[in-house]
């Protein structure tokens, strides 16, 4: 009962972390440090904090849905239109050609030299240094693009090539946890002219691919022979994280409306220096 309680841990601060722009993998390395599962093999948290993310990543499907499928059923909405195209959103469909150009640099970084970043840079000090160093970014843009009026306030007005540098910051995120794939992708669309919701919402709907090919590679590295308790944990972190994305996601969309992103800027950089301080001090 204390390893599925612990994963009941991971799973919130999976939800709460994976949308807002504070580094879902971060924390959760660091929780593992604090309270690190005991009744699990090797390799499994390695494992664990990439695939509970799928729970979180479910929450975007059910919220999102109606702009996420490109399918049409419906006379109504195929709106006379003949043949097998009239079956097809195609404005949905040139969004997805668009996330999977922004998949590409992350998806052949993370192949070829995943390994290399684990050994190198998951630890407490990398985590706490891309914290702050992301925080100030987050401060420093957010200041730069005040009263500059985006030139993208749609995710049709998205270009293949907006599309391209976007995933090249998503790239960052891959290396060096603590970054933030949503944050290294907000901050890169507010860069590049961006509205701060599309910014968002296009973050969103990125993580769906990535996170299943990660995923994918972490449970075909780790192999599916599950104990029962480890299957448990997984189930039961990943239903927590479903759960309380739904809350957060919708927060965060009701939040940007009014707010801009300095507050995670600060949280981050705060969170950076105790963790600095705690793990090379006191730990």
């Amino acid at each position: 009962m204390l390893e599925i309680l612990k994963a009941i841990i991971y799973g919130i601060v999976e939800g709460v972390t994976e949308w807002l722009p504070v580094s879902s993998t971060g924390h959760l390395i660091l929780v593992e440090q604090l309270i690190p599962f005991k009744e699990t093999s090797e390799g499994f948290f390695d494992m664990f904090d990439v695939v509970i993310q799928l729970g979180a990543i479910l929450a975007v499907v059910v919220l999102f849905w109606s702009q996420l499928w490109p399918f049409v059923c419906s006379k109504e909405k195929r709106q006379g239109k003949t043949g097998l195209m009239s079956y097809v959103n195609m404005d949905i469909m040139t969004m997805w050609f668009k996330i999977l150009v922004s998949c590409v640099p992350a998806a052949v970084i993370g192949i070829l030299f995943d390994e290399v970043f684990e050994e190198y840079f998951y630890n407490s000090v990398c985590i706490a240094i891309a914290l702050i160093v992301f925080g100030v970014a987050f401060i420093v843009i957010e200041n730069w693009n005040k009263g500059r009026t985006p030139k993208v306030n749609s995710i049709a007005e998205i270009t293949y090539q907006t599309a391209a540098l976007i995933g090249v910051f998503q790239v960052l995120a891959a290396v060096f946890p603590g970054t933030s794939r949503s944050g290294a992708t907000i901050v890169g669309a507010l860069l590049i002219g961006v509205s701060r919701k599309v910014a968002s919402e296009y973050t969103f709907f990125l993580a769906i691919p990535v996170m299943f090919g990660a995923s994918l590679l972490k449970l075909v590295k780790f192999g599916f022979d599950f104990t029962g308790m480890e299957l448990a944990c997984l189930l039961v972190g990943s239903v927590v994280a479903f759960v309380v994305s739904i809350f957060i996601l919708r927060f965060l969309l009701s939040y940007i409306k009014k707010h801009d992103f300095k507050v995670f800027g600060w949280y981050r950089i705060v969170l950076g220096i105790v963790v600095l301080v705690t793990f090379r001090f006191f730990l």
